[in-house]
């Protein structure tokens, strides 16, 4: 949890600005100026039991979420810790990102040097399985809580925000007989410290996945640039061949004519 903070915190829900309707946009501001950033499409795929026709044993169903416009949001940010929470449907359902800033030790060539990152460090998401709009005769309903265990996703050099248009998945654990909970996030842009501007991301840092397809994307093109390149070459060297002969003086082929030269 972030400590106590003396500065305002003002949140803002965005996502009626992003022209996909499956992408929401969060700011948390703090003194009136951004200090949390998120934009992303989310969706949650929870596992419930319900009773079979016998009566007597239980199934497993599974509830489809996602975020819906005009979630209500709260939101914390600190110098290395800070706070996403969102709610929806009169708190049946509520998500909250933990976030926090450390220094790490990474080498290269042979010379450990430190440098600071961010990252997420916990995902919960709380949801009523009484709720009957995605839980359709949920045995023994009520509130359960899931959770990320010993998480480091989505690391980041500080000063930075993380983008990626792939889907990044987590797997939470909940409190209903330890069913494992599906968190799906695509089309993300977050940055929970070191904002520079306000409403503005800083620097871009992009997922290992966003830059494998854009170099697979690259890739042919810069071969085809190459190989072109070659042909270019090959025509243009056997051109200047062909002048280069044709102005050379033309021995006779029969040997009979070398007499008289």
């Amino acid at each position: 949890m972030v400590p106590a903070l003396l500065a305002e915190q003002e949140v803002e829900n965005l996502s009626g600005l992003s022209p996909n309707p499956d992408k929401d946009i969060f700011v948390v501001r703090e003194n009136g100026t951004t200090c949390l950033m998120a934009e992303f499409a989310v969706k949650f795929l929870v596992p419930y039991d319900v009773l079979a026709l016998n009566g007597i044993d239980l199934i497993t169903e599974q509830a489809s979420l996602t975020l819906p416009r005009g979630a209500h949001i709260e939101g914390a940010c600190g110098t290395t810790e800070a706070e996403l929470h969102i709610s929806w449907i009169n708190g049946a359902y509520t998500l909250r990102i933990y976030f926090s800033k450390e220094k790490r030790t990474m080498g290269s060539d042979g010379k450990a040097k430190e440098t600071e990152v961010w990252k997420i460090s916990k995902v919960q998401l709380v949801y009523d399985t009484s709720e009957t709009t995605h839980f359709i005769n949920a045995y023994n309903p009520g509130k359960h809580t899931a959770s990320t265990h010993h998480l480091s996703a989505l690391v980041t050099p500080a000063g930075r925000s993380y983008v990626c248009a792939a889907q990044q998945t987590l797997t939470l654990i909940s409190s209903d007989h330890q069913k494992g909970i599906t968190v799906s996030m695509s089309d993300l842009q977050i940055q929970p410290f070191d904002i520079k501007s306000d409403f503005v991301f800083s620097e871009p840092y992009k997922c290992i996945t966003d830059q494998r397809e854009r170099l697979e994307e690259t890739l042919p093109l810069v071969l085809g640039l190459i190989l072109g390149l070659i042909i270019v070459i090959t025509i243009t060297v056997y051109h200047f061949h062909l002048k280069l002969t044709a102005n050379q003086p033309q021995l006779p082929r029969d040997r009979s004519l070398y007499k008289n030269m």
